[in-house]
């Protein structure tokens, strides 16, 4: 007897479970941006003996409340602007409404009609929320801390309400290398997500990282950003623009640091920490979180002790030397009047062209003389062919001669080398 009704129990059950019911499956709501469109992700179920039934004469309704506002027999109408984009002999009833007005919560359902006995206003509902601010994108991680040189991964997820206009996705200019995805959430509706991969460097540092995300409108588009990518720590640095100066007696010597953590700053005269003093003073001002200035003053006097200066900036991450020329080391070069030594090799280089240029056109003159004397005395009275060429030779000669003389005259005007010297 007992095993009789276990016997009816199951086969109950096995009946009931086999028996399907009339019943929708649609997300319980949905953000929209008023005047856009919304893709319901929809599908359905019906009773076995209506199976026959489900053909093409089959359309999808939409209701609002109780009023009509898609009918997929009747698509791109005035009253119906939307899109079945399911097929509903494979249950599925999916829908696009294009231009949803007006803003508030509004709540839908879906009714099967086809020409014969099926015929089912199906009793799950989804609500609509329409808005005048477009959904906000998800930045992912919402804040970022990492040392430089690592590799950076940021997510941009945006709400896609609508498949067929889904959002546009702007990440900061020059970030890095993009890829996007189209996602599905579990009840069906699509999220579009972005992701940028980077390396990390101290440039990013204190940089607003955004990503935008851009809806279509009917009237035409809105954007919502979400915004964080960020506290970069990296090792200290000295800028180029560390320099030394000369101000009357004194010589300024500034070293511009960058680092984050912010970096320590220390002087050292030969090879010595400096210690402020009458002598020597320093000073350090903060420019920014990661930005520092330290200013050496050294007096003339002192300077002429100095073998070496050194600025050494540290931080957690690392350090950075920088070496001054100052005291019995090079000098800096500075503008304004040569140095005696520079002076003196101007004239020494000018003296010895000078000279130069004299013994040239001596030794010209003296061969011009020689040629002349010897065409003379070999030649007077001959008027061969030799001594035509030889004559000729001479001309050359002789103009060669004037040339030189003509520069010697011509020179008589330059100024005098002793008036360089003063």
């Amino acid at each position: 007897m007992a095993a009789a009704l276990t016997l009816l129990l199951i086969g109950s059950l096995l009946q009931g479970a086999q028996s399907k019911r009339f019943k929708a499956f649609v997300p319980q709501t949905i953000e929209v941006l008023r005047g856009s469109c919304v893709t319901i992700p929809c599908s359905f179920e019906i009773e076995d003996q209506y199976e026959s039934n489900l053909d093409d004469t089959c359309r999808a309704q939409w209701f609002n409340d109780d009023t009509l506002v898609f009918d997929s027999k009747y698509p791109q109408t005035r009253l119906n602007n939307g899109e079945l984009t399911g097929d509903l002999t494979k249950k599925t009833c999916t829908t696009t409404l294009n231009n949803i007005q007006p803003a508030g919560s509004n709540s839908y359902f879906f009714r099967l009609e086809c020409d014969n006995k099926l015929k089912y206003s199906f009793k799950q509902t989804i609500t609509i929320s329409v808005t005048d601010v477009p959904p906000r994108p998800t930045l992912t991680p919402s804040a970022l801390k990492v040392e430089e040189g690592a590799s950076v991964s940021l997510r941009c997820s945006a709400p896609a309400p609508c498949l067929s206009h889904p959002p546009t996705v702007t990440w900061t200019k020059g970030l890095g290398d993009i890829v996007e995805t189209l996602q599905e959430n579990e009840d069906r509706t699509k999220v579009l997500t972005s992701v940028v991969t980077f390396t990390a460097s101290h440039k990013h540092h204190g940089e607003t990282i955004s990503c935008e995300a851009s809806y279509h409108k009917q009237d035409g588009s809105a954007e919502s950003a979400a915004t964080l990518t960020a506290d970069v720590s990296y090792a200290a640095q000295i800028l180029p623009s560390s320099d030394c100066i000369t101000a009357g007696d004194q010589l300024n010597c500034s070293c511009w640091t960058l680092g984050n953590p912010p970096p320590t700053v220390r002087w050292y005269l030969n090879g010595s920490p400096v210690n402020h003093s009458e002598e020597l003073s320093v000073s350090s001002e903060r420019l920014n979180d990661t930005t520092t200035r330290s200013i050496i003053t050294v007096n003339r006097q002192q300077e002429a002790g100095l073998s070496s200066l050194l600025c050494r900036s540290v931080n957690s991450r690392g350090s950075a030397t920088q070496r001054f020329c100052v005291g019995s080391s090079e000098p800096q070069t500075t503008a304004g009047s040569p140095g005696r030594f520079t002076l003196t090799f101007i004239v020494t280089v000018v003296a010895l062209t000078a000279a130069l240029m004299c013994a040239l056109l001596f030794a010209i003159g003296a061969h011009r003389t020689r040629g002349l004397n010897s065409g003379e005395s070999q030649h007077t009275g001959d008027t061969s062919s030799a001594v035509a060429s030889q004559g000729l030779a001479g001309e050359k000669l002789i103009e060669l001669s004037v040339t030189a003389e003509e520069a010697i005259y011509a020179n008589t005007n330059l100024t005098p080398i002793s008036q360089i010297l003063v």
